[in-house]
Formats: structure tokens, C-alpha cells, sequence
């Protein structure tokens, strides 16, 4: 028979990980820590108020969904995506993600889509002239929740790993590399709520290949005026 305690300690050491990678995840797409940094087990784990154990766990997770490069006893320093690494993900998302979009149309927990739109809705009421005043985590807390949630709502968990790898890998370099576009971006989410509604799987599979197509554009017309 299983050893009842060590199951529980083993369950509980799985969730300190688990919470050490959201809370590592969310200073890395925030923008508080950038690509570049370096960061320690020693240093988080005073920074997370937790013992090196879930942190370096924690880690293994990052490392092993490539936002994160060890370096010896330096600890591990933030993916630096290159261009073509991002271009290359970002290509495989253009040919999954419409057709997950569309696969989940009509199955999204309505509750979950009036809330998303809601945060929508009050972000693009912030645009305009002070635009610039944005809060960037907050776009990209509703982006992150709304692709995720179609995602699962898909029905295919394999699928669903995937897109995140992908996902958080161009998320790295949007940080640094795409310009602003909170009010387009929101309007093309507000789109692809629409055909998710409405149950219609082509209708959302063409809002959601458009939201990548003008993510691909931004970035190329920044490039150009480099």
C-alpha cells in the first residue's frame, strides 16, 4: 500500500512548485524581470518567501519550456528569443491555433467570455490619447487567459501543450519587440469572442488567423524602420 504521508508531502511539494512557476511565469511576462537577466534559486526564493526545493522545481519547468537557459552556478538567465525563433513559433501557432479556435467555438463557458470581454471592453475605454498609460501585465493577463481558454475549451490537452509552449516562447520577444497596439488587439479579441459565441467554427477560426497575421505585421513593420 502507498505510503499515505508521502503521497501528501509529495502533493504538496507539487502545488509549491506549481505556485513558484506562476509567480516566476508572471515576473517574467510582466516585464519585471526582462530577457537577459539572470536569476538564482537563493534570490527567489527570498523574493517568494519559499525553500529552494519548489523554486529549483520551478526552474526545471521553465528551463524545460525553453524561457529559461541554466548557467552553472550563475543559476538561469531569461530567454533571449531571436527573431527567427520567434517567427518559426509563431508560423506553427498561425497554422494551430485557427483551427483550435475553431474546434472550441461554440463549447467556451459563456460566463468566462462575459468576463474576459468586460476586461476588454474597460481597457480599450482607457485608450486613446493616454494609451501609453496601459497597463501592459493587464493585456497581456487577459490575452494569456482568452487563448487559454480556448485552448482547453478545444478539447485536446495535447494540442493545448503545445500552443502554450509556443505561446510563452513568443511572448518573450513581444515583450522587448512589439510595438503597442492595446486597441487593435482588443478588437480582434473582442472578434474572435464573438464567432466563439456564436458557435460559428469558421467565423472564429478566421478572427483568431487575422489576430496573428496583424501580431506578424507589427513586428515586421517595427523591424523595417530599424
Amino acid at each position: 500500500m502507498p505510503n499515505n504521508r508521502h503521497v501528501a508531502v509529495h502533493g504538496q511539494e507539487q502545488r509549491l512548485a506549481e505556485k513558484a512557476y506562476r509567480r516566476i511565469l508572471d515576473m517574467i511576462l510582466s516585464g519585471d524581470v526582462r530577457p537577459g537577466d539572470h536569476l538564482n534559486e537563493r534570490g527567489l526564493g527570498k523574493l517568494l518567501d519559499m525553500s529552494r526545493t519548489p523554486i529549483r522545481d520551478a526552474l526545471l519547468m521553465l528551463e524545460a519550456e525553453g524561457l529559461v537557459v541554466r548557467h552553472g552556478r550563475l543559476g538561469v538567465q531569461i530567454k533571449q528569443m531571436q527573431l527567427e525563433e520567434f517567427m518559426e513559433a509563431l508560423q506553427i501557432r498561425q497554422l494551430l491555433e485557427p483551427a483550435i479556435a475553431g474546434m472550441a467555438a461554440g463549447k467556451v463557458s459563456v460566463s468566462k467570455l462575459d468576463e474576459i470581454e468586460t476586461e476588454l471592453n474597460a481597457v480599450l475605454a482607457t485608450c486613446g490619447p493616454d494609451a501609453e498609460l496601459v497597463d501592459r501585465s493587464r493585456t497581456s493577463w487577459i490575452d494569456d487567459r482568452l487563448h487559454g481558454l480556448i485552448s482547453d475549451s478545444a478539447g485536446n490537452s495535447q494540442l493545448t501543450s503545445i500552443v502554450q509552449t509556443l505561446r510563452r516562447k513568443t511572448q518573450i520577444f513581444e515583450l522587448k519587440n512589439v510595438p503597442e497596439r492595446t486597441e487593435s488587439t482588443c478588437k480582434e479579441h473582442l472578434e474572435i469572442i464573438s464567432g466563439l459565441r456564436a458557435g460559428d467554427g469558421d467565423r472564429t477560426a478566421a478572427a483568431m488567423s487575422q489576430h496573428l497575421d496583424m501580431v506578424k505585421a507589427s513586428i515586421l513593420a517595427k523591424l523595417a524602420w530599424k
